[in-house]
């Protein structure tokens, strides 16, 4: 869950990274898109994965905010089914379209698919445990489901890191080749925008707790 004190940081960085992403798509114009085209279907299914992602990013918040589900317990539910069946899940399917297609090669490609995996299996197990009144597994479920939600935004923070270490091996290790620096920016950053933050959450979650004598 989020505290408290982080809920407002990370719904400043939720509404500036969609203001910075979403206007391009907004006019469905192909020639606007920050990714390539892979195939023919790649813009209409990438316009589902950014539409509905986005969806997921503030339902998911309202949901994993303490402040609003202890105020507003009865919005709980709905705003969850909203989460699941109006936001991951056309998002995630989309994902895995726009994943196996992707122009920024194999290493790429794998990590894609593989989160947008994660993410539907997470979040449909977090349904799940719901109708199951299975509330301690829900919640641990769907707060991975939201850091998977949340990836798209922290792999923006790896890119620059990555692409100021590699770029200057452009010549020597790439042989001068920026579609292979490219794809090795972009593979190695869309594994470390997923798998940090899921493996610091189960850290955190399955650290030892002190014992207070």
């Amino acid at each position: 869950m989020i505290r408290t004190k982080w809920a407002l940081p990370v719904a400043a960085l939720i509404t500036v990274f969609l203001i910075f992403s979403l206007p391009p798509y907004l006019t469905f114009d192909p020639a606007l898109s920050r990714v390539p085209a892979g195939f023919a279907f790649h813009y209409p299914a990438l316009l589902v994965h950014i539409t509905f992602g986005a969806v997921a990013m503030v339902a998911g918040f309202l949901q994993v905010w303490p402040w609003f589900r202890q105020h507003y317990r009865h919005l709980h539910a709905v705003v969850g089914r909203v989460y699941v069946f109006g936001g991951v899940l056309p998002a995630g399917i989309a994902g895995l379209v726009v994943g196996v297609t992707s122009p920024f090669g194999p290493v790429a490609r794998v990590s894609h698919v593989l989160l947008a995996s994660l993410w539907l299996t997470s979040t449909i197990m977090g349904y799940r445990r719901a109708r199951a009144r299975d509330f301690q597994a829900h919640r641990t479920w769907m707060v991975r489901s939201y850091v998977l939600t949340l990836s798209t935004i922290t792999n923006r923070f790896w890119g620059p890191l990555v692409a100021i270490a590699l770029t200057p091996d452009l010549d020597s290790t790439f042989g001068g080749s920026e579609v292979a620096l490219t794809q090795s920016i972009a593979g190695i950053t869309s594994w470390l925008g997923w798998t940090v933050p899921l493996l610091v959450l189960e850290w955190i979650a399955h650290r030892p707790r002190s014992i207070t004598r």
